[in-house]
């Protein structure tokens, strides 16, 4: 049964008045494939360029957007992130994006840390397109989720 939807195949956004507050962690992750054009850029971890250090304004974009999800995505609950960490390792030739985001509510936080994740990647591609058009944001997804009804971890898988 998908939640979004009423009886009558309306959409709507999800009544959690009567759910119980817990606290709820989810992590999410996107893969950015870097030419070479960008990586002899690196330096000490990170990439610089004219516009300035390329992952430490991704990690602030991401931050920023994992906090404005609700005025993204139709249906999201507004939250009071409790905490949103992002972090970027190179990885040979991937920007390796990990965005954990912390709260205490009555709904999950997966589409905040999935948000940050994307627009720290799309922060990546905006800063370094003038080196290169052959960034490739190749994917993101859900590692983990707590708090709530379920728990998912795909970092064993």
């Amino acid at each position: 049964m998908l939640t979004h939807l009423d009886e009558s195949g309306m959409p709507m956004m999800v009544d959690v008045g009567e759910k119980k507050e817990t606290k709820r962690v989810a992590q999410a992750r996107t893969r950015v494939s870097l030419p070479e054009e960008v990586l002899v850029h690196v330096s000490k971890g990170e990439v610089m360029t004219k516009k300035g250090p390329v992952f430490q304004t991704a990690i602030i974009a991401g931050t920023m957007a994992a906090k404005k999800t609700s005025e993204l995505i139709p249906f999201c609950h507004p939250l009071s992130i409790e905490s949103c960490k992002i972090s970027i390792e190179l990885l040979n030739n991937e920007a390796i994006i990990d965005c954990t985001v912390r709260v205490s509510a009555k709904t999950g936080v997966e589409m905040e840390a999935l948000t940050g994740a994307s627009v720290a990647a799309l922060t990546i591609y905006d800063m370094c397109k003038a080196l290169s058009h052959h960034i490739e944001i190749k994917e993101t997804k859900l590692i983990k989720k707590t708090g709530g009804k379920s728990i998912y971890d795909a970092s064993s898988v």
